[in-house]
């Protein structure tokens, strides 16, 4: 073989391999949106268990997608000019707690949408059902309504006795209030409905709670208290109110009990939603799922400071004790 026909050989193989590198499709790095209501530590959370759910379904950050994350800081007001932000990132899904969902609502209805965390999606008007979603909105629905029935019961378990429960609620979820008023009504135990507006109103109600004589707290996850969790739960600690929260949140920050759905767990589920939407399907045809995961969460230190000795039947049953 001489050195001209080498040459060519040569030539022609870098040029074939050129050509097939161009030929090969660019793998496209999908835009995650993720919005917050809470600190920055509840979002970091959230967002570390969405990737152990996308880990096994073979998404690599950084190869196969990016996060844009948005933190409202407890300020939902600032949701729609997030919500902005991610729709100008041409983002290709967008996962939001029930705080955020309205804004998404009004300003898109094309982009996915997966609901990590709302009360009740048909009755809010984000889906037409839940098994059929039929809008770009799906993911779960904490049916809190559901629930309701055994906070009562955990609490009075905690903290028998005849005086009142006082339930602490707001619009969006006034199912909750209906739903433990039912149970209540149903097993001969005093109610007080404590409606709140705002947070402005928080030591008020707090106020009402104590001047009626009630015994105990059973509060809703009420998106006005959520933000403000560590603040509350010492609002509460000093009126001596024993309190049962549905998120384990308050409880982490000093709150007594707190029994509800996983809300890590829901952000791994959420991975195969995303997955699934990555791939081509629609929103509106893959059903709302509901929690599988609950928890049990004591403060045994708010216990103590509060004089109550907490029943063993309950301690066995915790999933996690604060000492």
């Amino acid at each position: 073989m001489n050195r001209r026909t080498l040459f060519h050989m040569l030539a022609g193989s870098v040029l074939g391999a050129h050509r097939i590198a161009h030929a090969q499709p660019t793998r496209k790095v999908y835009r995650i949106g993720i919005l917050s209501l809470g600190s920055e530590e509840v979002r970091g959370s959230s967002i570390k268990a969405l990737l152990q759910g996308l880990s096994p379904l073979g998404y690599v950050e950084g190869r196969d997608f990016v996060i844009e994350s948005r933190g409202a800081g407890g300020r939902p007001d600032r949701f729609p000019d997030f919500v902005a932000q991610l729709i100008r990132l041409q983002v290709d899904v967008i996962l939001a707690p029930g705080p955020a969902l309205p804004a998404l609502k009004q300003a898109t209805s094309t982009i996915p949408v997966i609901m990590t965390a709302t009360l009740d999606p048909v009755r809010q008007g984000f889906v037409q059902s839940l098994a059929r979603p039929g809008t770009n909105f799906t993911g779960f629905s904490l049916q809190s309504a559901d629930t309701a029935g055994k906070r009562l019961e955990l609490l009075k378990e905690l903290v028998p006795g005849p005086a009142p429960v006082a339930v602490l609620w707001d619009q969006p979820s006034i199912v909750e209030w209906q739903a433990a008023e039912a149970a209540a009504r149903e097993r001969g135990w005093k109610l007080l409905s404590l409606e709140i507006r705002s947070a402005g109103e928080i030591e008020d109600v707090l106020k009402e709670a104590i001047g009626a004589r009630a015994g105990t707290l059973l509060v809703s996850a009420a998106a006005i208290l959520f933000p403000n969790a560590r603040r509350f739960a010492g609002l509460v600690a000093k009126s001596r109110l024993p309190a049962m929260y549905e998120l384990r949140e308050y409880v982490e920050a000093g709150g007594l009990i707190a029994y509800g759905p996983d809300i890590n767990d829901i952000w791994r589920r959420a991975a195969v939603f995303v997955d699934k939407i990555l791939k081509g399907a629609k929103p509106g045809n893959l059903p709302v799922e509901q929690p599988t995961k609950f928890e049990l969460v004591i403060n045994l230190k708010t216990a103590k400071a509060l004089g109550l000795t907490v029943p063993q039947s309950l301690i066995g049953r915790a999933d996690e004790i604060i000492q």
